[in-house]
């Protein structure tokens, strides 16, 4: 597969600050690919840096093969974007807003928006001033979808959706992919990314620290165990082993995350008279406090 996104040594500083360091990034066509990491870590750096909207220090960036400075213009027909703070112009109503918006790229599929309409319970007759903030989300997701781009670029997609409409944008971004188009979701909704998302990069102080498939995450992440024993000894060997964390016991309840070796934990446990047992792959969650654990927290980026 030919890369859509292709980020060289990307590097953007704002004078003493920090933004991003020597970003090396391909994105595969068809692929749906998350970029995590908590504020502050650069993910809006980079991504508008892929809009062009602001130059790098250094290094480049290729979008469907194209130097993203010389061919701005040209790139950003086939891309749809989402900003995690989207402006619309309050005095418009949604229709109005989608077509000055379809005036820009050249192209308005009345059917298309119609449909995205119904999926998303979007009502488009309303000026958007009025609109809650889910309801702006859904006409700005509709602006980025509506042409059928061969990018999606998506910051925060579903801030201010209900549960409902999550899913059905879910079902959206899938179709996208089966498509065999391409699409870059930045987020902080875990599920979202673990259940859309094909590979996922992780990105802490302006540094990409890991770049894996859901797969490779769930290989390298700790468990999570629940055991039920009526044998309080064994609470003693659990804490023995190596990779033990976040251990909680009541009465013979049992709950730890394990990252050892799973032939340890099973040798240990048929030793002992168990009422039950579960151990559970990792989510997403836990590989990313594994990551960002030590971080306090900083500023927007």
């Amino acid at each position: 597969m030919s890369a859509v996104i292709e980020l060289s040594n990307l590097t953007k500083t704002y004078g003493k600050s920090r933004g991003v360091t020597d970003i090396n990034l391909e994105v595969p066509e068809g692929m749906v690919f998350g970029f995590l990491g908590p504020n502050g870590a650069g993910k809006s750096t980079t991504i508008n840096m892929l809009m062009n909207f602001t130059h790098p220090t250094s290094g480049s960036i290729r979008v469907f093969g194209k130097d993203t400075i010389k061919h701005g213009l040209d790139i950003r027909k086939d891309i749809g974007f989402l900003a995690s703070d989207m402006a619309l112009d309050g005095g418009l109503t949604g229709w109005q807003q989608l077509e000055y918006f379809a005036n820009l790229h050249g192209k308005f599929d009345k059917k298309y928006i119609v449909e995205l309409c119904k999926r998303l319970d979007c009502n488009l007759n309303h000026k958007t001033k009025t609109l809650s903030r889910g309801n702006k989300q859904k006409v700005a997701l509709i602006s980025a979808l509506m042409h059928k781009p061969k990018l999606l670029l998506l910051d925060e997609p579903t801030s201010g959706l209900d549960p409902l409409i999550q899913a059905e944008f879910n079902k959206i971004i899938l179709e996208h992919k089966t498509a065999g188009r391409t699409t870059f979701i930045s987020s902080h909704v875990l599920s979202e990314i673990q259940e859309l998302c094909d590979r996922v990069a992780f990105i802490r102080q302006g540094k990409i620290i890991a770049n894996k498939t859901l797969d490779e995450i769930a290989e390298g992440s700790p468990k999570e165990i629940r055991v039920i024993c009526t044998d309080k000894s064994l609470v003693t060997r659990i804490k023995r082993l190596t990779g033990i964390k976040h251990m909680k016991v009541s009465g013979k309840h049992i709950t730890f995350s394990y990252a050892g070796p799973v032939n340890d934990l099973t040798h240990l446990f048929g030793m002992y008279n168990l009422e039950d047992l579960t151990i559970q792959e990792a989510e997403l969650e836990s590989a990313f406090m594994q990551y960002y654990e030590d971080d306090n927290g900083v500023g927007n980026a």
